[in-house]
Parts: structure tokens; sequence; C-alpha cells
């Protein structure tokens, strides 16, 4: 949801404008002297508190058995209808970055509220033939070339020394692998940057078996700095849960600890200054948010925890078992559904799908993360993804099509599968997905 100005025309030389630039192309006006009109801050209804009950074992059927499902979503009653005025957070490809105004003239290159530049990956050949529009002299030898204005020098901050503009950030792609999880995540298509962060890692437990961790967040486009709370989330609950499992905490109190641990991480970027607005004050500004999702294979356990609308999936080994969905969203749409006023194909569908329930952040009116844990009867794979990857994937059925069949044995290459799957889809939101196997413990022999 963009909070920029909507003016169709510069006010000083009626150049045409995109709806999310700072100042004008043509005459350097500075757009963020045009007060903008009041928003609202919205929050997050109150929500009900978790259980730890004990893990059970996987029913006939071959999908794991929860030990604990979801509770009622916030802003429902006890019939799971949406209270009136539920309030919520709008997330998803199209929340902060609003269409042109009918009248702006298309721009290749368009500053928008974060200060961030979306460009389309620069030509060497144009850069060679074309002179700097600002008579900069190109940088020499191994200096960095600026994709803005192709002449300018790029400083250690990745700022243009000619133009001022930011170039594009290690964020917009990354991968990672770690023996038995790996993760992708990428910026999209059509996002101006990766708003989404992750977290791989593993350790032990105090009888010495292995615990492997996967935690992916999604910043929450209309929230301020989306990527720094996203990026805090993940490394926070990491941090949490490379600490408390090797204590011997059980996986699933430890998943609730992690949760609250990166909530409180989002939440102190609420007192910190934004550096990158403080130019601007008409800007205006909320805080930090976004959604967490992890899991955690350890000692023939899965555990999942969430806080809003990304999601993990259960996909066996063996394709003739029925994958599953692990997780409920906190969404407008999982409240229609639940409610029972439309079926998931309807409420996922309308404009109001994004609208979330639940998140990490300051204005969060009451955190409540959910926990499930299951003991699965056969090994499979386990996917933690933001929605730019279920949007292309929605059901347990259509991400398991996709999910390439030798999977466990090649986790980093089915991440890179998936993502390239919702790039090929569109690519409207940022796309991260991390791949954890879960292997059954094998059992002792016993006599005959």
């Amino acid at each position: 949801m963009d909070r920029m100005h909507q003016l169709a025309a510069c006010p000083s030389c009626e150049e045409p404008l995109e709806s999310a630039d700072l100042f004008c192309g043509a005459c350097g006006y500075d757009l963020s002297a045009v007060p903008e009109p009041p928003q609202d801050r919205p929050t997050v209804a109150v929500g009900r508190p978790v259980e730890w009950p004990e893990a059970d074992e996987a029913d006939s059927s071959g999908t794991p058995a929860p030990v604990q499902q979801p509770g009622e979503l916030p802003g429902t009653d006890s019939g799971g209808r949406p209270l009136p005025g539920t309030p919520v957070r709008f997330d998803g490809p199209d929340a902060a970055a609003p269409a042109p105004a009918a009248s702006a003239a298309p721009a290749a290159n368009t500053v928008h509220a974060s200060g961030d530049f979306e460009l389309a990956a620069p030509d060497p050949r144009a850069a060679a033939a074309s002179p700097s529009p600002h008579g900069a002299v190109p940088p020499a030898g191994d200096a960095k070339l600026c994709v803005a204005c192709r002449a300018g020098h790029v400083d250690t901050d990745g700022y243009c020394e000619n133009c001022g503009h930011a170039q594009p950030r290690e964020r917009d792609h990354m991968e990672q692998e770690l023996g038995a999880v790996a993760a992708v995540s990428d910026r999209g298509l059509r996002h101006h940057r990766n708003e989404d962060s992750f977290a791989v890692s593993s350790t032990a437990l105090p009888d010495g078996s292995p615990a492997v961790i996967a935690i992916v967040c999604d910043g929450v486009s209309s929230a301020t700095r989306p990527d720094e709370a996203s990026a805090a989330a993940a490394g926070a609950a990491s941090e949490s849960l490379l600490e408390s499992l090797p204590r011997g905490t059980h996986p699933q109190q430890a998943m609730h600890e992690a949760i609250v641990a990166a909530a409180e991480a989002v939440n102190s970027l609420a007192a910190e200054p934004a550096g990158a607005m403080e130019h601007d004050p008409h800007r205006h500004q909320n805080a930090p948010a976004c959604t967490l999702v992890g899991a955690i294979a350890a000692a023939g356990l899965l555990v999942v925890g969430w806080v809003g609308d990304s999601r993990a999936y259960w996909v066996p080994d063996d394709r003739s078992g029925p994958p599953a969905r692990l997780t409920e969203d906190d969404s407008w749409a999982a409240q229609m559904v639940s409610s029972g006023l439309m079926n998931e194909a309807e409420a996922y569908a309308d404009e109001r799908a994004h609208a979330i329930t639940g998140w990490l952040g300051a204005d969060a009116y009451e955190l409540e993360p959910h926990t499930a844990a299951f003991k699965p009867d056969r090994p499979g794979v386990v996917l933690v993804c933001t929605d730019g990857l279920w949007n292309y994937a929605e059901a347990a059925e259509e991400m398991a099509q996709v999910l390439p069949q030798e999977a466990a044995g090649r986790p980093l290459d089915a991440a890179r599968v998936l993502v390239g799957h919702a790039l090929d889809g569109g690519g409207h939101d940022n796309v991260t997905v991390a791949v954890l196997p879960f292997a059954v413990p094998q059992q002792g022999a016993g006599s005959a």
C-alpha cells in the first residue's frame, strides 16, 4: 500500500510523474514538499493463547497427524465468523506498488517510497555508447558503474556518487544449502527490492541427534522497512532455536520461544530512526512488520510455527501418499473459508485475500504464535515458503506436482525449481522457499 502522493504531473514544470517518484525527473522538484493526507495505522485483533499437548502418531493415510491443531483465527467469533471492524494489514504482490496514474508517462527508472531504484538490467553496450546525462565521467578500472545514470561511481554504501540512486541489492537473489536443508529467495519480477528473508541452520539435541531448522519471513509491504523486519525476525528466531534446542527444550516449546524472540527483534526496529526517510518530513511511517513460518525436524518429530500467511507444506517421498498443508493463514481469506462464507478458490481470488490479521511488529495488538507438531511415519519433504510461491501453487496437491521427485536428495535444486515456477507464473511478489527433507528414524532391530 503506497503512501506516496498521487500527483499526475510535477507542480513546477508539469512533467508527467510516476505515482512513487520522489523528485521530478525533468526539473528536479522535491515532491516530498507536497503534504500527504493522513493515514490510519492498522493493528491486529486479539488472539487465543497457545497450548502444548504431546506428540501423536501419523494416521493410516500417511499424512502427518497434528499434535496441535491451529486455534481460532483472530478477529472471529466462536463460530469462526469475522467480527465487524476487525483491523488488518494489507500485504501481497501489489500492496506497495500501485499502478501509476493514468496520465503519467511510463518511465524506465522509478524511485520508490523506500528510496530504492527500480531498474531493468543494465546494458553495457548502452552505457558505453551513451554519454552521461549528468556530465559525469565514467569510472575506470574495477569501479562499479551505476545502473541508473550509467556513468557514476557506486560508493561503499551502495549509492551512486553522481546521481545518488540506490543500486540493486545483494538480497535480490539469495541461496543457501546446509546439509539436509536449503533455501532460495528472489526479488521476483515486479517488486523493486526483496523484502523476504530466511535462515537455515542445524544443531544437536542433548542426546547427540541432529535438529534441522528452517525459518522464512515475509516483510509486510504496507509497513515501513519491511526488509529489515524480515531479516531481524529470521535471524532472531534461528538464534533462539540454536540456543534452546541443545539445552533439551521441547521443539514445540522452542518454536514458540523463537517466534516470541523474532517478534521482540521486529518490535525493537520501531524505536530506531529510519535513516532513509529522514529527508522527507511528510512521509507517513508505521512500525516495521513481517510474517514468519518455521520448521524443525528433530528426533522423529516435525514441528512448525507461524504468524501470518506464510505457509508450511508436507510432501511425502512416496507420491502415492497425500501431501498436506500444515499451517492455517492469519488472513481475511482464511476467515471467509473457516466461516463458510466462501470456498477456498473464491476467497483467495478476492482482492482482499492478502489482508492479514496476524503479523510480527510493534503495532500488532497481541502476538499469537501458532505451533503444531507432527510425527510422520514415512520420509518426505517439508516446504516453508512465502505467499510469493504459494500464490502459484495454492493447494498441497499443486505444490507436490511442482516439487521435483528427487527433492529429498537435492534440496537446493528443488528450491530453485520452486522459485522458478513462481517466476514463470509472473513473479508478482518476492519469492522465498526452504526445502527441509524429513527422514524417519531407523528403529533398532528386535528379536524375531
